[in-house]
């Protein structure tokens, strides 16, 4: 009986503390702790070393190639002071930010430069620079925020004597709002945080914050099929999307009359998802909603992914979730947890022991809405169902955590590439019935692939959207970066990963095709849908200027 009270005492202790310890200290998210590093070298094998950047002028950047001609055609378009083919201005166009592309710019391979960056100021520009391209058999890249990770913004040439990058800055503008109907057109190059704050000042949101947020642009969003974290939501962009004009070789297209229509297919949704391959993005019709007042983000460990899942699940065919709703694996919550470091994750793991909790997941909710009301009765909706599930709360500190960090893994790769780490990520989607063994499937590929004498890879995982029929998994890896051949030892890797996920999910989820999925896309729509987008590829682009090997190959 004193035993008993004595935990029971300690547990009141803990579960307070155990909230504090959760709270953000801020400071920057770009610095690898020691201690993060520390962890690296004991779990995985990384050498204490680092292996810095190349400065930019150690890397090979080719002439521009790009005919007098041409250059002369772009420059009567947009004046000379918007047509750029300077060295650091091509460099600086020269990819995304997939792993590879990192690797590339640090002396790692060649990155795939551009032979001119030109900057359209509107869309009839991007109209008469793309008419340019075409007459002059030039290949154009359209060039928003640069965040693709699989080389879906990659200068390549394909049979062109030379590639221009779109960038499209310029499109800055919100065009207008429509507050009855809660419409706003916005030109492509609007980024992200610059969309929100535009419709802040008409107390309007878009609420599409993917972890590419602080750089992507609405362009680049309907490009790709974007989906955002509070998708549960807000929906994913294509759902957001009420029309579309894009610019083409064959002319001004635009897209996009009525809330509803059954005039044939929706022709919309063959632009978005297009990835420039069938001309470029100039302005996006997007359906806005109030501004939330009120959010409120909680943290909660569940035991075991197979019981994680299954509260996921049963949140999603009850129609209740959360506007975020992420489930981490026990990976994932370990990094999490390893990475925070300290008396804090300590205090926490001695927590969920004394809960009972073996296999800690962590899964985070977080709710936007206009009252207090609203959020109240959607919170309760969400744990009532999840009530079967015991889930331990970590309260609101762990949510926060989670919603002021969740920008930090990207900030944070160039650290962890300095310490000579490999680190990429993946994403895959499945029905539920195949959701276990596609992260199992994914999972092996991946350590078995990137394991070797002295190097152990962490491959962590969390469900980052869900459906009635499915969710999303996403992937992240972490593994000593090969000295000799780092480009073969990821491609490799990933190569294993795609061939796991062929029979059971889908190749992307919302990083798109681009190039490193091309080979696997007919796998999943077959040779004739294939057919189907080379026709309307040649009908819209019949000489193959737009994106030259981005989707189709």
């Amino acid at each position: 009986m004193c035993h008993t009270i004595l935990v029971s005492k300690n547990y009141d202790y803990l579960d307070r503390s155990v909230r504090r310890a959760w709270t953000p200290t801020g400071g920057s998210d770009a610095i690898l702790p020691s201690h993060a590093t520390r962890w690296l070298a004991d779990r995985t094998g990384l050498p204490v070393r680092t292996t810095p950047a190349v400065p930019d002028s150690a890397l090979t950047v080719p002439e521009s190639g790009l005919p007098e001609d041409a250059f002369d055609a772009l420059c009567t378009v947009l004046g000379q002071a918007h047509v750029h083919t300077g060295r650091d201005d091509r460099l600086g166009r020269a990819g995304g930010l997939s792993y590879l592309d990192l690797l590339r710019h640090r002396g790692f391979g060649e990155p795939a430069v551009p032979d001119a960056v030109v900057a359209p100021g509107d869309p009839d520009e991007v109209l008469r620079v793309v008419e340019v391209c075409a007459a002059h058999d030039v290949g154009i890249v359209p060039f928003g925020g640069g965040t693709s990770v699989v080389g879906g913004v990659a200068a390549l040439r394909g049979d062109k004597a030379a590639v221009v990058v779109v960038d499209l800055y310029r499109l800055d503008r919100l065009v207008s709002v429509d507050p009855v109907s809660r419409l706003a057109v916005f030109q492509a190059g609007v980024t992200g945080p610059e969309a929100e704050r535009l419709l802040a000042a008409h107390g309007l949101t878009l609420g599409h914050v993917p972890q590419s947020f602080e750089r992507a642009t609405i362009g680049g969003f309907a490009a790709t099929r974007s989906s955002g974290q509070a998708s549960a939501g807000y929906g994913r962009f294509e759902d957001m999307v009420e029309g579309v004009r894009i610019a083409t070789p064959r002319g001004d297209w635009r897209l996009g009359a009525a809330p509803a229509s059954a005039a044939g297919p929706d022709l919309r949704q063959l632009v978005v998802g297009s990835e420039g391959a069938f001309g470029v993005v100039t302005e996006v019709t997007v359906r806005v909603r109030e501004l939330p007042t009120i959010r409120r983000y909680e943290g909660f460990v569940l035991d075991g992914w197979d019981a994680g899942v299954t509260a996921v699940r049963t949140l999603a065919q009850r129609r209740v979730l959360a506007d975020v709703t992420r489930l981490s694996d026990p990976y994932e919550t370990d990094v999490a947890f390893a990475m925070s470091g300290g008396w804090k994750t300590a205090l926490v793991r001695r927590y969920l022991r004394l809960r009972k909790v073996h296999e800690p997941c962590l899964l985070v909710l977080g709710w936007e809405a206009t009252s207090k009301e609203e959020l109240a009765a959607r919170r309760h909706a969400t744990l009532r169902a999840l009530a079967g599930s015991r889930p331990v709360s970590l309260g609101t500190p762990a949510g926060e955590s989670w919603r002021h960090g969740r920008f930090a893994g990207p900030r944070q790769r160039d650290a962890l590439l300095d310490k000579g780490v490999c680190v990429e990520t993946l994403e895959t989607a499945a029905y539920w019935a195949r959701l276990g063994e596609l992260r199992t499937a994914v999972r092996d590929a991946l350590v078995g692939s990137l394991s070797a004498p002295g190097r152990t890879p962490v491959v962590a995982c969390h469900i980052s959207h869900a459906y009635e029929t499915g969710a999303s998994l996403y992937f992240t890896v972490l593994v000593p970066r090969d000295a000799d051949d780092p480009e073969t030892q990821w491609r490799r890797a990933k190569a294993a990963a795609c061939a796991a996920i062929g029979p059971l999910g889908t190749i992307t989820h919302h990083h798109a095709v681009g190039v490193d999925h091309a080979p696997y896309l007919a796998a999943e729509i077959g040779t004739l849908g294939v057919d189907v987008l080379a026709s309307v590829k040649r009908t819209l682009d019949p000489d193959g200027v737009c994106n030259p090997g981005k989707l189709l190959g």
